[in-house]
């Protein structure tokens, strides 16, 4: 550390505000906030930290810079500003900063309502932004054809208008205008109009239809009749558009809700804006993790961009956990029933989708990228060492203790690997004996992988519970491979997965991409056991019933063997076929017996 940081250090006020670091060359390298700025930076330069990426940030400061600011919040609002001014290297990344439309109502005579991507402060009102364009078409045409606001730019001053030099347009003739521009439309009425956009656009759709109804009945009473069939036209036409829009609730909620999401490399964080309880915004976002965020800090960084960004005022915020944050007159809550517990469902279904989606995309582009998620959540799940690129599972099959065999499979990258599948006569063992018959085939098969110096599997799967996985177990420890290689056992019954020497098994979650693996390796293994063993028990068959046969040989039988496969079709076949596999002489031999 340098005499001018030092010294910096020592000078800092215990006072809240953000600070910068800066590197050699005088660039801001990390912007953060803090609560008391001495002890928030001190504890860069007198603690060990445990993520690389932070000692790395650490040895990289070469000076510090900081605003002092009268409270923690606005010290939130700062970093958020900054970090987006600045785009420090070790700050986490907003990856969609798009500049989104908004409605604007200006400020004028007859004023024009129009979407818009640039804001001016000139007394116009702002709406939005909006991260639908499809939301900003309905409404907009909705204002055209119930309320008629006028699209021209002319400037509708009154005295203009009463020099009679604009002449009404085409949208006059087609009933979208009613031609303020000549005086045909009074000031008073337009504004009327515009209040009534106004509240739409705040989220009281129903207070504006309600108006409406109300005021439709009343013209009925006083039997106005054809002004209350403009009004109930109106009132058609918004309801329409209310049943369109996403309601949640019925009770007129006025809320924000987030829900998070978060994998090794970012943060996915959903944003609904509620009001009256409807949705009247939708939005998911993604930050790229660059230190050791929490998700505390990450959902608090979202927090603070989604209200600058969309300008809300809810005084109530719905999170899945308390964010590293504090605002006044903000209260946080983490609902666990009610409508309100169904809002920051709906927000987290779409940010989990919302990640779902992206990683579908990016796994389209790039297959490996699938493969080594799988992998290493495998490695995760299991508390492996290595990544598992190479699998071998292995299962025993035997009926009622005769022909026993076993079946090694192989999954490469968490792919079958067929040519190296390997099937196994089990040769010391007599009778059912599952365990004889593992400890058998686990120290021949890695016994002449040893010898043959061929690549070992990073994980071995066995076939069955406790007692398979401890035989084992055993020739592993025979022939020095235990400690080496990871080896789990998964019973049938449950699905629980079993480790050496630990007798509480593991139960994986049955969406588990890691459970999902380790069943589609064992059901191959018993698939391909199962048909070796298949063929060897049909076979045994056929030689047992042709040793009755005098005159037949083992070549006969052989033929025999690879023409017809069992009994059943020799028997099914005509005596033509039988003597054109084995001879005229034999084949009469053969026939007569099966006849007989």
């Amino acid at each position: 550390m340098t005499d001018e940081l030092k010294h910096t250090l020592s000078v800092l006020p215990h006072q809240p505000g953000c600070y910068q670091f800066l590197n050699e060359k005088g660039t801001v390298i990390y912007v953060g906030k803090a609560k008391d700025l001495k002890k928030r930076v001190s504890s860069y330069f007198t603690k060990e930290h445990e993520h690389p990426k932070t000692r790395i940030l650490v040895r990289h400061i070469y000076d510090i810079k900081y605003i002092i600011v009268a409270n923690e919040e606005e010290s939130y609002i700062l970093e958020n500003n900054l970090i987006k001014e600045l785009q420090p290297r070790y700050n986490v990344k907003l990856k969609d900063d798009k500049t989104y439309p908004s409605i604007v109502i200006k400020n004028e005579y007859f004023p024009r309502v129009f979407q818009t991507r640039n804001i001016v402060k000139d007394g116009s009102k702002y709406f939005g932004p909006y991260t639908s364009v499809k939301s900003i078409r309905a409404l907009m045409d909705i204002f055209r054809k119930v309320y008629q606001v006028r699209t021209c730019r002319l400037e509708l001053t009154p005295e203009k208008i009463a020099t009679g030099k604009f002449n009404v347009c085409l949208q006059y003739h087609i009933k979208r205008c009613q031609g303020a521009c000549e005086g045909l439309q009074l000031l008073t009425d337009y504004d009327k109009n515009i209040q009534e956009i106004t509240e739409i656009l705040k989220g009281n759709v129903s207070i504006v239809g309600n108006q409406l109804l109300n005021e439709m009945q009343q013209l009925s009473k006083e039997l106005r009749f054809e002004e209350a069939q403009k009004v109930k036209e109106k009132y058609l036409l918004i309801e329409n558009f209310r049943e369109k829009s996403l309601v949640v609730s019925n009770i007129n909620y006025n809320i924000d809700v987030f829900g998070y999401e978060d994998d090794e490399n970012s943060a996915y964080i959903n944003y609904l804006h509620i009001i009256n309880g409807a949705i009247i915004q939708a939005y998911t976002f993604e930050y790229k993790k660059k230190l050791d965020e929490t998700p505390q800090v990450l959902l608090g960084m979202g927090i603070i961009e989604m209200q600058q960004r969309f300008s809300s005022e809810s005084r109530e915020i719905i999170v899945p956990f308390i964010p590293e944050l504090s605002l006044s007159n903000v209260e946080f809550s983490i609902p666990k029933r009610g409508d309100k517990r169904k809002l920051l469902e709906l927000s987290e279904k779409n940010v989990k989708q919302y990640k779902i989606d992206k990683l579908k995309k990016a796994e389209t582009l790039n297959p490996e990228q699938r493969t080594t998620r799988i992998l290493k959540t495998v490695q995760k799940d299991l508390q492996l060492k290595e990544l598992p690129l190479q699998i071998e599972c292995f299962d025993n099959s035997n009926i009622q203790g005769t022909n026993p065999v076993a079946a090694c499979v192989v999954f490469k990258k968490a792919k079958p690997s067929k040519k190296d599948y390997r099937h196994f006569n089990v040769k010391s063992v007599v009778g059912a004996d599952d365990y004889a018959s593992m400890r058998e085939i686990i120290e021949r098969r890695y016994s002449r992988v040893l010898n043959e110096a061929s690549s070992l599997p990073q994980l071995i799967v066995i076939d069955g519970g406790k007692g398979q996985l401890s035989a084992a177990v055993e020739s592993l420890q025979k022939i020095g491979l235990y400690g080496k290689i990871a080896i789990i056992g998964i019973a049938k019954r449950l699905e629980e997965i079993y480790f050496p020497e630990d007798p509480i098994p593991l139960y994986l979650d049955k969406s588990s991409e890691t459970l999902k693996l380790i069943q589609q390796l064992r059901d191959e293994a018993h698939r391909f056991g199962l048909t070796f063993h298949r063929k060897k028990r049909s076979k045994s068959q056929i030689v047992s019933e042709l040793d009755s046969i005098k005159g037949i040989g083992n070549e006969t039988k052989k033929k025999l063997l690879a023409h017809f496969k069992s009994i059943k079709r020799m028997k099914e076949a005509s005596e033509e076929e039988i003597k054109n596999v084995v001879g005229n002489s034999k084949g009469e031999i053969i026939w007569k017996y099966l006849k007989s």
